[in-house]
């Protein structure tokens, strides 16, 4: 009787440490999902924010850059992933503009849970050095005196550098034309070689070609000129309103996972954001920090929705 009673305890004590075992999250390698191509400012984001919570999360988090769509591939690789917290998406501004661009969306934005914001960097008008323009004044007079000649760069249809480039055009009359790419470095790369003109893209990705002298920055898009380009004029000063954009990152998780595990990455990102490595890194690349809570960025791409709709619809933008 004693030993029957010894065995079950045994096996009831056995289970119960499964259970807390099973529970223990994160026991193994997390998958971080870039929706662009390697080379630009979110994949740059993405890379860094993974080594850090790796390291704060006793966990490797592994970036996998899922291209196309403008994002909508890699956002709905996530969006139908398992919810347990083992499949992440790096969000951006792309996740609030995506259901405007399309009625075909291949995932459901509401299968998508805010998780926390990370980091914020400036936009920045950059020419290539062969472009016929050394301001924003020289660059509106030659597209009007030259329609069809200057090429935009994106990082495809409906993407920040795409939906920044068209209100500038509405603000100011100037005239390009689009070309999309699966990511802001494919589209960096036809920069440099000349292949395209111009571009609207986030500081990280250019500035190291401005700093080498092969790409020139002819203004910023926000309300301040940035500490990473003292030189650089805002939008206004350069002339044009109403044309501060600045673009953010954060993570995001499918729809269902626990909100303990929500909350344990949204903790540890926002101690990531502290970090004074991680801040000193950031600053490296034209970056800042930019901490805010899973319920912060809902209200945020709630706000930006708002914002571009209008954009949208006066561009005719679709991907459909």
């Amino acid at each position: 009787m004693l030993k029957s009673k010894c065995i079950a305890l045994f096996i009831s004590v056995s289970a119960l440490s499964m259970s807390v075992r099973a529970e223990t999250y994160p026991s193994r390698p997390i998958t971080l999902v870039v929706p662009f191509a390697a080379g630009g400012t979110v994949n740059m984001m993405g890379r860094l924010v993974a080594e850090h919570m790796g390291e704060k999360l006793g966990q490797p988090v592994v970036v996998d850059n899922k291209a196309g769509a403008g994002g909508a591939i890699g956002a709905g690789f996530v969006a139908k992933a398992a919810p347990d917290g083992y499949t992440l998406l790096l969000g951006s501004m792309g996740q609030a503009v995506q259901p405007l661009l399309t009625r075909r969306l291949p995932y459901d934005p509401k299968k998508l849970v805010p998780v926390a914001l990370f980091s914020t960097v400036s936009n920045v008008l950059a020419v290539s050095g062969t472009a016929p323009a050394k301001s924003v004044s020289d660059l509106i007079a030659y597209s009007k005196a030259n329609p069809g000649k200057l090429n935009m760069a994106s990082a495809g249809v409906g993407s920040i550098n795409h939906l920044i480039g068209e209100l500038f055009m509405s603000r100011t009359g100037a005239s390009f034309v689009h070309v999309p790419y699966k990511g802001a470095g494919p589209a960096g790369v036809d920069l440099l070689s000349g292949q395209v003109q111009l571009i609207f893209a986030n500081l990280p990705n250019v500035l190291p070609y401005a700093k080498a002298g092969k790409v020139r920055l002819l203004a910023v898009a926000s309300e301040k000129r940035d500490p990473a380009i003292p030189d650089v004029p805002t939008f206004a000063e350069a002339g044009v309103k109403d044309a501060v954009v600045e673009s953010w990152y954060g993570l995001m998780a499918p729809a269902g996972t626990r909100p303990e595990v929500v909350k344990q990455l949204q903790d540890t990102l926002l101690t990531v954001t502290r970090d004074k490595r991680f801040i000193a890194q950031l600053a490296e690349q034209g970056a800042r920090p930019y901490p805010g809570s899973g319920a912060d960025m809902a209200r945020l791409m709630e706000k930006e929705g708002k914002r571009w709709r209008e954009v949208i619809d006066h561009a005719g933008i679709s991907v459909d």
